[in-house]
């Protein structure tokens, strides 16, 4: 068996964490067609398939398991060992990857990023949208963005951005058509925009006043899975919406868009910044992790 190159294994485990040529290219730097031939030099190499590929999907065979289960420590090792020199700089640098969903996104990460960025040039952020649940260390991200229910166990997470509050709103036209919902309940009589995640389940709208609580499955006839594009269905007249306050505030205030309901929304923690425990933390996340708590103390000051 000829002996493999960092580079080689570089390429190997960029695939293997994204599970796609197309998406390890860009992060490499280099085309699809390249990359794939790379990978079959590699195979050739070890006399080995490592990855099954078909037009649709790329998965580890056994060997790509097990060559991918010992190689990754080994590289984090070395990252590790990088990160320690870095750290004698004196100011953080290097690329920092951050994993969110696209509200998360637009609602806490992009205003904090910005001010980090100002703060720190010698850091480059990569911010990858994703509305799905993503395994970060899996994907080589360094942290990720999401509300706290759906955390796993065993990440160490902080609040990000202000608190967060929903809203249901719709055209004024709506309601006078359908008249003014009191309770969640009255939701059965109207057209509602139902939001599916990239799971595949529905989003169930949740409510809460005076330690009731209620999650409700609403009727409606049009179903998307973009945030954005439940707010453009509201604003054209589909029906009613729940989205993020902050997000809604300027239709509301133009008049285009009417409240209901509020009572029945209080306000919650919203988001987290998420990221494992390691050892050595990269400089670049161990400074952002600091300017977010300072961002958070500021804000409750």
């Amino acid at each position: 068996m000829s002996r493999l190159s960092p580079s080689d294994l570089s390429a190997f485990l960029a695939v293997a964490r994204h599970r796609s040529f197309r998406k390890a290219a860009v992060e490499l730097g280099v085309s699809p067609s390249a990359l794939s031939h790379a990978l079959r030099v590699i195979e050739e190499r070890v006399d080995l398939r490592l990855f099954n590929r078909t037009t649709r999907s790329v998965a580890l065979t056994e060997a790509g398991e097990r060559l991918y289960a010992r190689v990754l420590p080994a590289f984090r090792d070395i990252q590790d060992a990088l990160e320690d020199l870095n750290a004698l700089r004196g100011k953080p640098a290097g690329t920092l990857r951050i994993n969110a969903g696209r509200a998360a996104v637009q609602l806490a990460l992009l205003p904090v990023a910005t001010k980090f960025l100002q703060a720190y040039p010698d850091v480059r952020l990569e911010i990858v949208v994703d509305d799905g649940l993503v395994d970060i260390v899996g994907a080589g991200f360094d942290a990720g963005l999401r509300f706290g229910e759906t955390l796993a166990g065993d990440m160490i997470a902080l609040p990000i951005g202000p608190r967060q509050r929903s809203a249901v709103v719709a055209t004024p036209e709506h309601f006078q058509r359908y008249g003014i919902p009191q309770t969640p309940r009255d939701l059965d009589a109207h057209p509602c925009i139902r939001q599916r995640f990239l799971s595949g389940a529905l989003y169930r709208w949740e409510f809460e006043r005076g330690g009731t609580e209620l999650s409700i499955e609403v009727d409606g006839r049009l179903t998307l899975t973009d945030w954005d594009l439940v707010l453009e269905a509201a604003l054209a007249g589909n029906g009613l919406a729940y989205l993020f306050e902050a997000r809604v505030l300027p239709w509301i205030e133009e008049g285009r868009l009417q409240r209901v309901l509020a009572d029945w929304c209080p306000d919650y923690p919203g988001l987290y910044l998420y990221h494992p425990s390691r050892r050595q933390q990269p400089a670049a996340l161990k400074a952002f992790i600091e300017f977010v708590k300072d961002d958070n103390a500021e804000r409750a000051g």
